[in-house]
């Protein structure tokens, strides 16, 4: 670890294998992941799927360049389109690319239309990437320090604030990019009539909805996509994470009319959209219909939520619930670090969002017993956290 940036504060573990909803670390021990790394791990660890699509493809073309067509990149495109009512994609490979891809194209987009709009508004606690531009539309400070100057038109509102919103659009207003779902930020809900009130304003003034589902999108919410809740259609969605369950892959979805403001030379990724990468996504896509995975998720949310509710009423330093599908927090009157610890300790990898959120994002199969077993371990941690 020497030549390793110190980028991350590491926990003192090192995984080596994982199979199903478990992994393994280097002494042996076993743990139940409910981090699937942070929302990646679709489909857990080695789904016989997975490693039967990659290690065929592995076999025939790992990269091809974007200068040519790629058949599992435009069947994904296709896929993601008639899944999301969106027309068009563009494949990167990370969510971080997937948001920048999405403000250049909003700009662009306004450009094109001879009109000087060029501001994005996000929310506050909100979490976009750790690019210039996505980090400059986090809407948290902490991520922003010593990175200045940072990129001019990105404005900030509180989440579930309309009035706050509709006070902050004006005329160079180009788009408003949301999380459906915080994840980074708290675990925070984005309310049904929040997201329908933003999609009404951008329609009232002729600016565009973004939503960011980088964590939310591909089915972790118990949908699809998170906006599905809201029954409301964005402009553009961006994803990555879950996509490829374990692949690197992000993409940006557009409508037709935004889309074609990207022409040759305006955008491009060298390695996004690769044969691999988007073999991968094909195939979390296909084993979320074939093993009905939504309904696995709705089920197994409500069991989760069931249990973490009735911790709540047993332990003082839990203080409410919140999220959605298999993306659930638990907000804490104290810093979360030691119940984490504890977790690890007996087995059960989850993670912080803030200082005082506990948040679980399991595989989206993780079944009925692994879930009991679950709130067991987080039980046995929270009752010698009390003590």
């Amino acid at each position: 670890m020497s030549h390793v940036m110190k980028t991350y504060a590491r926990i003192p573990l090192t995984l080596v294998s994982g199979e199903g909803s478990y992994v393994f670390d280097d002494h042996g021990h076993k743990y139940l992941d409910f981090v699937a790394g942070i929302a990646v791990n679709t489909l857990g660890h080695g789904h016989p799927a997975m490693v039967k699509a990659l290690h065929k493809q592995t076999q025939q073309m790992l990269h091809c360049s974007n200068l040519y067509h790629i058949p599992q990149q435009v069947e994904l495109a296709s896929k993601l389109a008639a899944l999301s009512g969106l027309d068009q994609a563009f494949f990167c490979n990370s969510g971080a690319e997937a948001n920048e891809a999405a403000i250049k194209l909003a700009r662009k987009f306004f450009y094109d239309a001879g009109s000087n709009r060029r501001t994005v508004i996000t929310a506050t606690n909100s979490f976009h990437g750790r690019l210039l531009s996505t980090l400059t539309a986090t809407g948290q400070d902490k991520v922003k320090v010593g990175f200045d100057p940072l990129p001019a038109g990105f404005i900030h509102v509180p989440l579930n604030d309309l009035d706050a919103l509709t006070h902050a659009i004006d005329g160079n207003t180009a788009a408003i990019l949301l999380e459906p779902l915080q994840g980074e930020g708290g675990v925070n809900l984005a309310s049904t009539e929040y997201l329908q009130g933003v999609r009404k304003l951008c329609d009232k003034h002729g600016i565009l909805l973004m939503l960011d589902e980088v964590q939310t999108g591909i089915g972790r919410t118990g949908a699809m996509f998170a906006c599905e809740h809201s029954a409301i259609q964005p402009d553009i969605i961006t994803l990555a994470k879950g996509l490829g369950g374990g692949m690197p892959i992000g993409v940006m979805l557009a409508s037709e009319k935004v889309a074609s403001s990207f022409s040759p030379g305006t955008h491009g990724s060298t390695f996004g959209g690769n044969p691999l990468s988007c073999t991968a996504a094909l195939t979390v896509l296909k084993t979320i219909e074939n093993e009905d995975l939504l309904n696995n998720v709705q089920a197994r949310s409500q069991q989760l939520q069931q249990g973490l509710a009735d911790l709540i009423d047993r332990f003082d330093c839990l203080m409410s619930l919140r999220g959605q599908g298999l993306l659930l927090g638990l907000l804490c009157s104290c810093e979360v670090a030691p119940i984490i610890n504890l977790c690890r300790q007996h087995g059960l990898l989850i993670l912080p969002a803030g200082t005082h959120v506990l948040r679980m994002l399991p595989a989206l199969n993780i079944s009925e017993s692994e879930v009991s077993e679950a709130l067991v371990q987080l039980e046995k941690s929270l009752s010698e956290f009390s003590i």
